[in-house]
């Protein structure tokens, strides 16, 4: 299939999975998997990018991941660090709008900072959105989501009766966003790991064997045309 015969998603989803069985493969540390997953999805923006996507939305770290071991932990809140400073100046370059999502709140104070002033940066951008969950779990983001809407009631800014699927979306990290066309997860896992619950209720999936640091624009490819080959009869209305 050429490109132009393809139905590009608006949306696309990605769950990065497989650095670290990419790394022991070649006897590296897992730390070494995940620095070169950093590149790849930087090369993947651009595809998606010139491609005509207009919302990539990627899991970097879940509320789960902090159990993984202290070091590997630190690198990725490292590489996390280093990418948040150096987007401003690619974002600005690309007309990129970035935005984080996920309870920032457990995040450390100078990498909170720095997503601020990337957001802040980036927020009249008006090419591809690129969102990142950065300590994010979908059922954490629900829990987060009915906090605030419980507290509308209690101050009187909301009934309870005026609650629907819209409302709920109003309070989700991803509130101005539409739901993902496209589900992509690599390494041969296939499960939701958390991600996007809510957002992935109509979502096409397409799982890989592919590890992550192995994805590459034709993979990527792969995965529109199995999307564009699909028959989407649903009824959803876009956000």
């Amino acid at each position: 299939m050429e490109t132009t015969d393809l139905k590009i998603p608006t949306h696309i989803a990605i769950i990065m999975d497989g650095n670290g069985r990419w790394a022991k493969q070649r006897h590296r540390p897992r730390t070494f998997g995940h620095t070169k997953g950093a590149d790849v999805l930087e090369q993947i923006l651009t595809d998606c990018d010139e491609l005509g996507v207009k919302y990539l939305t990627v899991y970097a770290f879940s509320t789960e991941n902090w159990a993984r071991p202290y070091e590997e932990v630190k690198v990725i809140m490292d590489l996390f660090r280093k990418y948040l400073i150096s987007s401003v100046e690619k974002c600005a370059r690309n007309n990129v709008r970035a935005r984080i999502i996920g309870d920032k709140s457990k995040l450390s104070p100078d990498i909170i900072d720095a997503i601020n002033n990337l957001e802040e940066k980036t927020k009249n951008n008006t090419g591809i959105t690129f969102q990142i969950a950065m300590n994010y779990g979908s059922r954490d983001e629900i829990t987060r989501a009915v906090r605030m809407l419980a507290k509308a009631i209690e101050v009187g800014e909301l009934h309870s009766d005026e609650i629907d699927e819209s409302t709920i979306e109003h309070y989700l990290d991803t509130a101005d966003c539409p739901d993902p066309d496209l589900l992509i997860r690599t390494s041969g896992e296939v499960r939701l790991s958390n991600f996007l619950m809510w957002q992935l209720a109509y979502t096409e999936f397409y799982f890989t064997d592919v590890l992550w640091p192995d994805f590459d624009k034709a993979e990527l490819l792969k995965a529109i045309e199995k999307y564009s080959s699909r028959d989407r009869r649903y009824g959803k209305v876009s956000k």
